[in-house]
């Protein structure tokens, strides 16, 4: 009796057991498990300790409400230039709604993944591959709210869909690297010549400025000359006036200058002013032979008139011939200066 006893004990301890390990259902957090009760839809389990009736109640697999992320392969999309593209994507979503994604769907992750290459096809078929490449953004906000208000009856949210890479065919991909190229070129031949024009423009600055100062330098050089000649010229007739000089001495050094009228090269032709006829009259005057005789002369016979012939044609002394200039004893050789006679006071003194 007392084995018949230890028997029964053990099998229902088995049997409290297996009642309560059938009863007690414990779901993670973020989890949740759908319940049916004779197969229809009893209730959906919580995140903790449940409790249901064995062997009436049939618990459903686990269903994530996290968010999950599923990536798809590349999808071939013709674009509205009829270019065919391969796109991979990324989505985003999160179950909301354990109840309507267990019975309302069979395979969710399955119809996301045709929904989206459905979407996306309609999407890019309105773009051309310009479009398609650089305008990301655009597309996945459109993506995304077409899955979200297609999903939603699936007790499923979109979150997020991401264009993962677009990939165009390689024909087109070499075209797009000449394009490429072809610009880089014409950027760069475009910042050269801007160089080119730039250096242009401030080597002109450069010789403007230059030139301007240049031109200054002459002009305060001249400045500068005009008046060292102004204050010479003012001390010169300010000596003159000072040391009240004999007519007869400028009369001579007037007479001086006028070999230099004949100096620059070339210069066959030359006008003598009218002023020189009282010159030459008190120059001869001044080496006239009465002018040393003093007061003894003046006691003695006449002196002809200037310029009247003596008997037999010859001059008086210091008289010049009509036309004759003192000093100058013939006309200019080969186009040069005239020849100059020094003075009779010079000879004299030199003889």
């Amino acid at each position: 009796m007392e084995l018949a006893g230890l028997i029964v004990a053990v099998i229902a301890v088995i049997l409290v057991f297996l009642v309560v390990s059938r009863t007690v259902r414990i779901v993670p957090q973020a989890r949740a498990r759908n319940v049916e009760r004779f197969g229809r839809y009893r209730k959906t389990l919580e995140p903790g300790m449940n409790f249901i009736v064995p062997i009436v109640d049939r618990v459903k697999p686990l269903i994530d409400l996290r968010e999950q992320v599923v990536s798809f392969r590349g999808q071939p999309v013709i674009t509205e230039d009829n270019l065919v593209v391969s796109i991979d994507t990324v989505l985003f979503f999160q179950v909301t709604d354990p109840r309507a994604a267990d019975y309302e769907i069979v395979n969710y992750i399955q119809a996301i993944e045709q929904i989206t290459a459905t979407m996306l096809r309609s999407v890019i078929g309105s773009m051309d591959l310009e479009q398609t490449l650089t305008s990301r953004d655009k597309i996945n906000a459109r993506l995304r709210g077409v899955l979200d208000d297609a999903s939603g009856k699936w007790g499923i949210r979109v979150t997020r869909v991401e264009i993962k890479a677009i990939d165009p065919p390689k024909s087109v991909i070499d075209a797009m690297e000449k394009q490429m190229r072809a610009e880089r070129e014409k950027r760069a031949a475009v910042l050269t010549a801007e160089g080119v024009r730039q250096a242009k423009i401030l080597t002109a600055e450069g010789e403007k400025q230059s030139s301007i100062l240049r031109a200054e330098g002459e002009r305060q050089g001249q400045i500068l000359r005009a008046e060292g000649q102004s204050q010479a010229i003012g001390t010169v007739f300010h000596a003159v006036h000072e040391g009240d000089a004999d007519p007869k001495v400028l009369a001579y050094q007037y007479l001086q200058t006028l070999p230099q009228l004949a100096q620059a090269q070339g210069n066959t032709f030359w006008v003598i002013p009218s002023e020189v006829t009282s010159a030459l009259k008190t120059l001869s005057t001044a080496f006239g032979p009465g002018d040393g005789a003093g007061t003894s002369a003046a006691s003695g016979p006449a002196a002809p008139p200037a310029g009247a012939a003596l008997p037999g044609g010859a001059l008086p002394d210091g008289a010049l011939p009509d036309g004759a200039l003192p000093g100058i004893t013939g006309p200019p050789a080969n186009g040069g200066a005239p020849r100059v006679a020094p003075p009779a006071d010079d000879v004299a003194d030199g003889s």
